[in-house]
């Protein structure tokens, strides 16, 4: 379905009802994007809502999940933050790593064909992030993706 703000579809994981929604917005107008959402399908729990966002705190192609905390400078977040009044909701990021220059032209650029792949696994890993959210809870998707593979 078309909105104004976000295509929007509801799915099925076994017997949850989930909405994915993409925003429609420029990135840094997403709770224009959101607040609509969260009112027509009453979400009063902001834990049950997840964000996947870019993260330039995390290496390329990597993911964590995480919830609540700050909003490291990300302009999207930070109008997630104006429109639902707390930070308490779930997120999967997606790292992009850091920007050698201005971060704003890093974001922007298009990858290369090498950061594209890497990039194209993380969203997969994303994708089976927030199914296991909805699936197992955040405390689960935590353990499951944030552990890291032990030094050789």
């Amino acid at each position: 379905m078309k909105g104004q703000r976000s295509s929007v579809e509801e799915v099925r994981i076994g017997a949850l009802r989930v909405v994915l929604a993409v925003p429609g917005t420029y990135m840094n107008e997403s709770g224009n994007a959101l607040a609509p959402l969260v009112r027509r399908f009453g979400v009063e729990d902001p834990e049950r809502i997840v964000i996947v966002h870019d993260e330039l705190d995390l290496a390329p192609g990597s993911i964590q999940v995480k919830l609540g905390g700050g909003l490291a400078g990300h302009n999207g977040l930070r109008s997630i933050e104006a429109h639902l009044h707390t930070t308490a909701f779930a997120r999967v990021r997606i790292g992009i790593g850091k920007p050698r220059g201005e971060g704003a032209d890093h974001v922007l650029r298009r990858p290369s064909r090498r950061e594209r792949e890497g990039l194209d696994v993380a969203i997969e890993l994303a994708a089976d992030a927030v199914e296991a959210i909805a699936t197992a809870g955040i405390t689960a998707a935590m353990n499951r993706f944030n552990t890291k593979p032990a030094p050789a």
